[in-house]
């Protein structure tokens, strides 16, 4: 059982890695070439602000994700459910990088850049909740669920990591013209054998203990998305409030700062791309330790540091990155993802950990997706009207204070589950207070 378990998690961390690599790759590229592409305009602010625009689109869809996904991940089981987001994401992605420009098909290539990034964002907003869950629900991790639920959040900077990786090489490989018409395709097109292997790792893993003894018990809810909204929806709104100043300040710290680096401080785009790749680099080592440090001093509490640090960084992030000294714009983005990852890190066992076994892949997802509309998603936008609107990078540093601090406040009201049985439906107590074990129904969809 202990190998199964291993298996479980390195699956989840792979499988979100490839995602994450998917739908990173689609912003990192909206902020420097599609804006030209597919969205021309004589203005380059209206032309950012368009491609910033679909970059919204994905993260609109990803709540429709978490509740079709999240339905058949708490009815039919983890496993199957993460197959089939993996599969819609990676098609989505190649799919992306062989849409014809403005220039050959007109309008229609915006449309279809629009409608494929509808359809990753659907893919992504159901993986989340599964792979905590798949990485989780094993009874060795009880004691240790905060490491074990911060490898799939592991894959994100790792799906990162690779997605800058992959636009460096081939923005090296050509100039600046090569890049712009066929360069930015390839490592969409590399997402090809990226789903093949995440397809094998997956298919080879076991359902989880928890769910499996839901099916023998027959407490698999019959409708576990309106159970979760119904009974568990301040647990939801919470997530997603908690997750305001993790998400935004994620967004604006990589793909915003391509745009604003490149177009407002006439920084060298390569240069970003790299400071952004070590960035990347060191989250693979403050996720995981995070997550650990999160099973020593509590959930709420960790997070709770981790907000208060956004709220303290705000402002010095951008006066070092405006002083446009080599030295200070490098240690602004080396900080900015370690500081980013003190709450990412033991967010996901914290938000698992906030729903009984029947909803908490449609539960979890919901919650930690809503964000996506009223943080993440918009985030690029927002920073870029106030931009425009005031000229300083101020008003920037006043948005991120303001969502840091609304993470902070919420998570103080979201509970601290960590000490808890996270096995059984027994115990839970609903939003109509009333005690419940589970929703008795037959294991069919």
């Amino acid at each position: 059982m202990a190998r199964h378990a291993r298996r479980a998690v390195i699956a989840s961390t792979i499988g979100t890695m490839i995602e994450w690599y998917d739908f990173y790759l689609y912003g990192l590229v909206a902020a420097i070439v599609f804006g030209k592409l597919y969205f021309p305009s004589h203005d380059p602010y209206s032309a950012t602000l368009l491609a910033f625009s679909t970059f919204f689109l994905g993260f609109v869809a990803r709540p429709i994700g978490a509740m079709i996904f999240g339905h058949f991940g708490d009815r039919i089981g983890r496993k199957g459910t993460l197959v089939a987001t993996l599969l819609l994401m990676g098609g989505s992605t190649v799919l992306i990088g062989l849409v014809p420009t403005y220039e050959s098909i007109g309008i229609w290539g915006a449309i279809a850049l629009t409608l494929l990034r509808v359809l990753q964002g659907i893919g992504v907003g159901g993986e989340w909740g599964g792979a905590i869950a798949v990485a989780t629900e094993w009874s060795r991790f009880d004691k240790r669920r905060g490491l074990a639920a911060s490898w799939p959040q592991f894959g994100s900077p790792l799906g990162m990591l690779l997605a800058v990786a992959a636009l460096t090489l081939t923005s090296y490989a050509g100039s600046t013209e090569w890049f712009e018409t066929v360069g930015w395709r390839i490592p969409f097109l590399f997402s090809a054998l990226l789903i093949v292997i995440g397809l094998y790792i997956r298919l080879g893993v076991l359902e989880t203990p928890v769910f499996r003894n839901m099916q023998e018990k027959k407490e698999i809810a019959s409708t576990p998305v309106l159970e979760a909204v119904r009974g568990y929806w301040r647990e939801i709104v919470l997530t997603c409030l908690i997750r305001t100043g993790q998400q935004a300040p994620f967004v604006l710290f990589t793909t915003f700062l391509l745009a604003y680096g490149t177009k407002n401080l006439g920084l060298d785009r390569s240069y970003l791309f790299n400071i952004v790749l070590v960035a990347a680099a060191l989250s693979l080592f403050t996720t995981p330790f995070f997550g650990h440090l999160s099973d020593r001093i509590g959930r709420k509490r960790m997070y709770l540091i981790g907000a208060f640090a956004m709220m303290a960084f705000a402002f010095p992030y951008f006066w070092m990155l405006d002083s446009k000294i080599p030295f200070l714009v490098v240690l602004a983005i080396l900080m900015s993802l370690p500081i980013h990852d003190m709450q990412y890190a033991p967010q996901a066992a914290f938000i698992a950990e906030s729903f009984p076994p029947s909803v908490r892949y449609s539960g979890s997802s919901i919650g930690y997706q809503l964000a996506s509309i009223t943080s993440g998603g918009p985030a690029p936008m927002i920073a870029a009207y106030l931009l425009h609107t005031y000229g300083t990078s101020t008003a920037i540093s006043v948005y991120i204070a303001v969502i840091a601090a609304i993470s902070f406040v919420s998570a103080c009201f979201l509970r601290d589950r960590s000490r808890d049985d996270y096995s059984t439906n027994e115990g839970w107590v609903r939003d109509d207070r009333t005690a419940v074990s589970a929703t008795i129904v037959s294991p069919s969809t």
